[in-house]
């Protein structure tokens, strides 16, 4: 049993795209006042690919930054950077223009909309890999756009052996591809099974990458009918399949929580919460604090109200 008794109170909980950051905060703070020389600056300072894909991710939750990056790319134009910001932001956008509910839920307007959002972020990208072929965020970034673009399968593992052939571990890469190869976009579940078992398999103590296998199978979960989705998180396979991922992951000694770490943690304290696996799911929420993010609590109503409900049932039920 976990030695944890007293219960936290959802007041004042919010949805932090910096999770506490002290270095994403400031760039979802200037990108917001449109200081790109500071924004600049904080990427420059952040050259690992992995921390600047993760300050990137930051960066897309920001509201208005197309309405001035053109500011930006006009001021430096021997600089791939604010293209690059303006191609990784422009996917958040059109991801914004379509929604999160289903193609059939979603208007012909929006999917206009959502086109031609995709358009500047992959005319952008396309600028900066053609300007400078190394730039590993914008090949990441293009793997992202592939499922909304709809680029045929070789197309899409060119783009994420671009990545990988100069970033083996690139999390964000993988997790965008972890997607492509899921049944509701444009692979099987065998594909995305297999993938997420190499990379975990792949992976060293104390990465973040075995998250993939607590992704895949929250994925397949959405998927099963609604009368069989606790039988098939609650499985002696899968919960062996969880404790195992989190034991070389976010349970081995060595792991430490850096820049992006709460949506990858929240995937195992969701996953284990539906697996009804209590003790391991109360280590995970200890860990997390009250730190929530928008994915992948969304994927089960209100992030804040999702998460707040899941920690408190994990906390009634723990140690029984």
């Amino acid at each position: 049993m976990w030695p944890f008794r007293k219960r936290r109170q959802p007041v004042g909980l919010v949805v932090d795209p910096a999770y506490g950051d002290p270095q994403a905060r400031a760039l979802v703070d200037a990108l917001g006042a449109r200081d790109w020389r500071t924004a600049r600056d904080i990427f420059v300072a952040t050259p690992d690919p992995d921390s600047r894909a993760f300050l990137m991710e930051a960066a897309g939750t920001v509201d208005g930054v197309q309405d001035w990056i053109g500011e930006w790319v006009d001021a430096e134009p021997d600089s791939t950077l604010p293209v690059l910001v303006r191609g990784c932001h422009a996917v958040y956008w059109a991801w914004e223009a379509r929604g999160a509910k289903r193609a059939e839920q979603t208007s012909q307007d929006q999917f206009r909309e959502f086109a031609r959002r995709l358009r500047i972020a992959e005319n952008s990208l396309d600028e900066v890999v053609d300007r400078d072929p190394d730039d590993v965020t914008a090949w990441t970034w293009l793997v992202t756009s592939a499922r909304g673009r709809q680029v045929n399968p070789d197309e899409a593992r060119v783009r994420f052996d671009e990545v990988v052939k100069r970033h083996p571990a690139h999390l964000v890469a993988h997790e965008q591809r972890l997607q492509y190869l899921c049944p509701k976009w444009f692979g099987t579940e065998e594909q995305m099974f297999a993938f997420a078992r190499e990379a975990t398999a792949a992976a060293p103590d104390g990465s973040l990458m075995p998250e993939l296998l607590a992704v895949a199978h929250v994925e397949k979960w959405l998927r099963v009918p609604v009368e069989e989705s606790d039988a098939y998180m609650q499985s002696e396979q899968v919960c062996a399949d969880l404790l195992a991922a989190a034991e070389k992951s976010i349970f081995h000694p060595s792991f430490r929580p850096g820049l992006g770490w709460v949506p990858r943690v929240s995937v195992f304290a969701l996953a284990f919460e539906l697996a009804q696996e209590f003790d391991a799911a109360a280590r995970v929420f200890e860990l997390l604090g009250d730190q929530v993010s928008e994915w992948p609590w969304s994927y089960v109503g209100d992030p804040v109200t999702a998460f707040t409900r899941s920690r408190d049932w994990v906390y009634e039920n723990r140690g029984e």
